[in-house]
């Protein structure tokens, strides 16, 4: 069954996101599926069967605020300026986090020093924490987003200066 909160920080996600459409298939062979509707920009939950509320429910509709267009990502000048820059790019639709908790510091800082194997953030897709290695050696010159920030697939992250 899927639960109403779920079903709104889906909402939320695809509403933030360049997916046009999201179907999901629960245990119990039931659907849901979110998208964007061309006409007018807004999210709706297009399709639901045992959606698990406090009260039934015989059907749902949940319209989020119009979608603004999204701004195409660009990579900072530098990186086009000196060919010794690398840009480390989200590899999925999330929540950025800079640490892996938040009493913890980040996994990194600018200036600092890392290898193909260093731990860079978190990425957050659907209650899934995935850590972003950084897959170069150098050091860290800029960090482009922020702690707890929505990111964009293949939006860039970090810059990093390679040896």
């Amino acid at each position: 069954m899927f639960k109403m909160n779920d079903i709104k920080e889906l909402i939320r996600a695809v509403d933030r996101s360049s997916i046009g459409e999201l179907t999901i298939k629960g245990e119990n062979n039931e659907r849901l599926t979110i998208g964007k509707q061309n006409n007018n920009g807004q999210v709706a939950l297009m399709e639901e069967t045992q959606i698990q509320t406090e009260r039934p429910v015989s059907a749902v509709k949940v319209e989020a605020a119009p979608v603004q267009k999204q701004e195409e990502i660009q990579t900072p000048a530098t990186n086009a300026e000196d060919p010794s820059i690398h840009t480390i790019a989200s590899p999925m639709v999330g929540t950025f986090y800079a640490a892996p908790s938040p009493d913890s510091g980040p996994y990194v800082s600018v200036g600092d020093q890392i290898n193909e194997d260093s731990v860079l953030c978190i990425v957050e897709a659907m209650k899934l924490l995935n850590e972003l290695e950084a897959e170069v050696n150098g050091e860290i010159v800029d960090i482009l987003v922020e702690n707890g920030q929505f990111v964009e697939f293949g939006q860039p992250l970090f810059l990093v200066k390679t040896a």
